[in-house]
C-alpha cells in the first residue's frame, strides 16, 4: 500500500481513517452557497480557535463519567491538536453508517487484498486492539456516537505506543478524536453526498511530549492528511464497486474471517443492495472484483507475480 501507517503517524492516521468512508475531492460549494468549511469551520488548522469550537463541539455530557474524565484530561492540555481538511465524498448511505459502526470489517477487506499490515480486531462492542504493523500498537474505544437527521457525532478514544526506528526512545499516549459529519445532498447519479470533519487531540506521555513537539510533529501532520486521503481513496472503490457489482462485493465478505459471521452477513446483504440494477450475476467480473480493489496500493509487477484469491 503507497500510503502506510508509518510508526507514531497512526496514533491520528489509523484513528481517524478505521471512521472514515470518503470519497476525497477539493472542498467545493453545497447547498444554500455555504462551502464546506464555513458549515464545519476552517480547514487543514492547529489554530487556536479551531482548537477552541472542536472542544465545545465534543458532547461531554452524553458519556459515561469514567470516558467524560478521560476526555477531559487530554482536551485541557494536549501535545498536539490538528484539525483535518473536511473531506466531500459519496456513499451509500447504509454501508455509511455500517462502516462507521464497524471499522474492522474495511481493515480485515485491506487483509484479504494484501495491501496493509493494519490490524483491527474488536475486544467488546466499540472496543478494538489495534496495530499498524511499523511498530504503534494499542486499543481504540468509541466515547460516544450520536446520529440524527442532518448526520452524527462520533468520539474515539485510542492509547498506545510506537517503538521503531522515528523514535529514540519507545513512545506512549493517547489520542482522542471528534469525527462529525453530514448529508450535503446528491451527486449526479443519486448517490448521497456527505462531508466529515475530523479533529485529533493527541496527548503524548514523558519523553513522548518533547519529541512530538520537537521533531515528529511536521510529519505527524503531513502524514496524516496523506494517510486519510489514501484510505478515502480506497473506500471510495469499495463503494462504487458496491453499486457496481454488488455480487462480487458480497462474495469479497465472504473471506473476511475475522469479522463475527452475522457482521459478514449484513455488510453482504448492504453490498447487494446498494446496487441499483440488482444483484451482478457476471461470475468473470465478480471473480476480478479484488485484483480491481487493490490495484491502486500494489504496484503493477507485485500484481502480475501474485495472485488474489
Amino acid at each position: 500500500m503507497r500510503a502506510r501507517m508509518w510508526g507514531l503517524s497512526a496514533a491520528i492516521g489509523l484513528l481517524a481513517a478505521c471512521g472514515t468512508v470518503a470519497t476525497v475531492s477539493a472542498v467545493e460549494p453545497v447547498a444554500g452557497g455555504l462551502s464546506l468549511s464555513t458549515m464545519f469551520g476552517d480547514g487543514g488548522s492547529s489554530g487556536r480557535d479551531a482548537r477552541k469550537s472542536a472542544s465545545k463541539a465534543m458532547p461531554l455530557d452524553g458519556m459515561a463519567e469514567a470516558d467524560r474524565r478521560a476526555a477531559e484530561k487530554i482536551l485541557r492540555n494536549p501535545t498536539l491538536y490538528r484539525r483535518l481538511p473536511v473531506e466531500s465524498f459519496t456513499c451509500d448511505r447504509a454501508l455509511l453508517d455500517f462502516s462507521l459502526a464497524h471499522p474492522e470489517i474495511v481493515v480485515d477487506i485491506w487483509r484479504v487484498l494484501g495491501i496493509s499490515k493494519v490490524a483491527l480486531d474488536p475486544t467488546a462492542p466499540g472496543q478494538w486492539q489495534m496495530s499498524d504493523g511499523w511498530g504503534t500498537e494499542g486499543t481504540l474505544r468509541l466515547l460516544r456516537h450520536e446520529r440524527t437527521a442532518e448526520g452524527g457525532t462520533m468520539v474515539l478514544l485510542g492509547q498506545g505506543g510506537y517503538t521503531g526506528s522515528l523514535s529514540p526512545q519507545p513512545l506512549s499516549g493517547s489520542c482522542l478524536l471528534l469525527v462529525r459529519y453530514r448529508p450535503t445532498g446528491a451527486a449526479a447519479d443519486g448517490t448521497a453526498r456527505h462531508a466529515m470533519q475530523v479533529d485529533a487531540f493527541l496527548d503524548a506521555d514523558g519523553v513522548g511530549l518533547e519529541i512530538v513537539t520537537r521533531t515528529l510533529q511536521p510529519m505527524i501532520v503531513r502524514s496524516s492528511a496523506s494517510n486519510l486521503h489514501e484510505i478515502c481513496q480506497f473506500m471510495a472503490s469499495l463503494s462504487a464497486a458496491a453499486a457496481e457489482n454488488p455480487e462480487g462485493v458480497s462474495r469479497l465478505s465472504g473471506r473476511l474471517t475475522k469479522i463475527d459471521s452475522a457482521d459478514r452477513q449484513t455488510f453482504a446483504a448492504l453490498a447487494r443492495n446498494a446496487g441499483s440494477g440488482g444483484i451482478t450475476v457476471d461470475p468473470i467480473a465478480a471473480e476480478k472484483l479484488p485484483a480491481k480493489l487493490a490495484s491502486r496500493w500494489i504496484p503493477a509487477r507485485q500484481l502480475q507475480t501474485e495472485q488474489i484469491r
